[in-house]
């Protein structure tokens, strides 16, 4: 049982307002004259579309992940496989998104499109555990890389105190929330700023590696297959690793309803941009090699900087900087995404109202992106994001699987529906199966990890009977989560929309 879909404002006085059906509610009993319907604006060009993937996906995966695959792969050829494989599969998903995305017209990416397809239940489980875990401890992580990497320069000749760290991240959240409450157009046009920053920090890598070739340095390339054989146990692993590092390509999906012409724009992006980062990865990785050993990669926390400080003297203090920009970008596109992940859901009525509100100005969906800020500072503040990364990687590639299995299911099932772009049935039947074949095998690889993620993933099951399904709920419930919408609604209102400098 789903509540209507509902659509909500921020009045220009700052107010939250409800608007069901695209009629916005009465003022004192009357309709509010020359009112019209707020939505999202379609601000998304090819290029800010472009920005978002590739923006996104270039993050710190590419400096720190490269020791992850090579230590569960065993060999330096065996890893440049793996981060090949990893770019084919990620075009495979994201081409298979492509159709999705020009077929379902509406945002949300993987949320949406196994509500379509395999009702609500599953549907909300994905936003459960996405809202609740994965996104602000994926926005913490990425921040605390951040947070690193711009402190670096200042402690050349000492270890950074992780105080600082923490609250040099801190300010970061802040600014990139407040940035994406302001506005669409300025947090785009940012967005593709930092996409620059982030291909220069490659090709400051990869640059010195080809200059690296041509002088015949090789010997790291020697007998790349020797050394310690693959596992299947650490196979799914050295996925995880590699297509962490990829992780992005989907985020484009998750504002489909912003962007222009979609269904040209969307398959253009995605094909321009996987092309860029799989050739930029694969080169970044044979760049290192060039210069560092594989027993020295796995000895090293940060590959890029490590490589810099052999090659490019002085000029690498300049790369931390570029990686912090990096990382920024990152940050910025995910919480662009994510939040209107969040909008739609409560659009769909399995999120509290509130979430698909939008500001009436603005036209950001301020509330959805709010709601990130204090459970990404209580993930920055609480133990080891890392492990729990790991307890639930399984659990993003489990639903994105699923996702990409119901486009399959959607050939057979609506055969006639408008699909503007249409991939080969094998591109989404051969990633399905990888997906949820590494799934079940990091099952038997880590179980430990796997299993506490799955447990918290099955958790998303009695909350959808408790918040969605049960309606005689008792008095003191409805009191309690009526009263804390209002305190969120006095707070956007009160807070950030009259008296904030946002208000312009």
């Amino acid at each position: 049982m789903v509540r209507k879909p509902v659509v909500s404002t921020i009045s220009s006085g700052g107010y939250l307002q409800g608007n069901v059906n695209g009629k916005l509610p009465s003022l004192g009993g009357k309709e509010p004259p020359g009112q019209e319907k707020v939505v999202l604006k379609k601000k998304i060009t090819l290029l800010r579309g472009i920005s978002i993937i590739i923006g996104t996906i270039i993050g710190a995966g590419i400096f720190i992940s490269p020791k992850g695959v090579l230590q569960n792969t065993g060999s330096v050829g065996m890893s440049l496989i793996i981060w090949t494989v990893c770019g084919v599969l990620s075009l495979f998903g994201a081409l298979s998104y492509a159709e999705l995305g020009t077929s379902i017209k509406k945002s949300g990416g993987h949320y949406i499109y196994i509500l379509e397809v395999f009702g609500p239940l599953p549907a909300f489980v994905r936003v459960w555990v996405e809202l609740l875990i994965i996104r602000p401890a994926a926005t913490a992580v990425i921040s605390l890389a951040f947070g690193r990497y711009l402190l670096e320069p200042l402690f050349i000749q000492c270890e950074i105190p992780e105080l600082a760290i923490k609250l040099i991240t801190a300010v970061g959240i802040t600014v990139v929330m407040v940035l994406n409450s302001m506005s669409v157009s300025w947090s785009a046009r940012i967005q593709i700023f930092l996409t620059f920053c982030k291909l220069t920090a490659i090709l400051i890598i990869i640059v010195p590696g080809v200059m690296q070739l041509i002088k015949g340095q090789t010997q790291h390339f020697k007998d790349a297959f020797s050394g310690r054989d693959a596992s299947i146990m650490g196979l799914p692993l050295a996925f995880y690793y590699g297509m962490y590092a990829y992780a992005g390509w989907f985020y484009l999906n998750f504002v489909t309803e912003e962007v222009e012409n979609p269904e040209k724009t969307i398959p253009l992006a995605i094909c321009i941009s996987m092309a860029i980062v799989t050739t930029g990865y694969v080169l970044t990785n044979v760049a290192y090699f060039t210069t560092i050993s594989a027993e020295e990669l796995l000895l090293s926390n940060a590959v890029a900087v490590t490589f810099s400080e052999r090659l490019l003297g002085n000029f690498s203090l300049a790369v931390p900087i570029f990686v912090a920009l990096s990382c920024f970008g990152s940050m910025n596109g995910g919480v662009f995404a994510v939040s209107r992940l969040f909008y739609v859901a409560s659009r769909e009525g399995h999120l509290p109202e509130i979430l698909s509100m939008i500001h009436v100005r603005k036209h950001t969906p301020l509330p959805a992106v709010i709601v990130l800020h204090p459970l990404t500072m209580i993930m920055l503040f609480s133990g080891d994001l890392y492990s729990l990364l790991n307890f639930l990687s399984f659990a993003r590639w489990l639903f994105i699987g699923l996702a990409v299995a119901g486009l399959i299911y959607l050939r057979y099932k609506r055969p006639d529906m408008h699909r503007p772009f249409k991939v080969p049935l094998f591109i989404p039947a051969l990633f399905s199966f990888t997906c949820l074949f590494m799934v079940a095998l990091s099952l038997y690889s880590d179980p430990f990890s796997t299993g506490i993620g799955f447990i918290i993933t099955l958790t998303g099951v009695p909350a959808y009977y408790l918040f969605i399904i049960w309606d005689k709920k008792p008095k003191w419930f409805r009191r309690m989560t009526g009263k804390a919408f209002t305190q969120f609604q006095d707070l956007v209102r009160d807070g950030i929309v009259e008296n904030s400098s946002m208000c312009i």
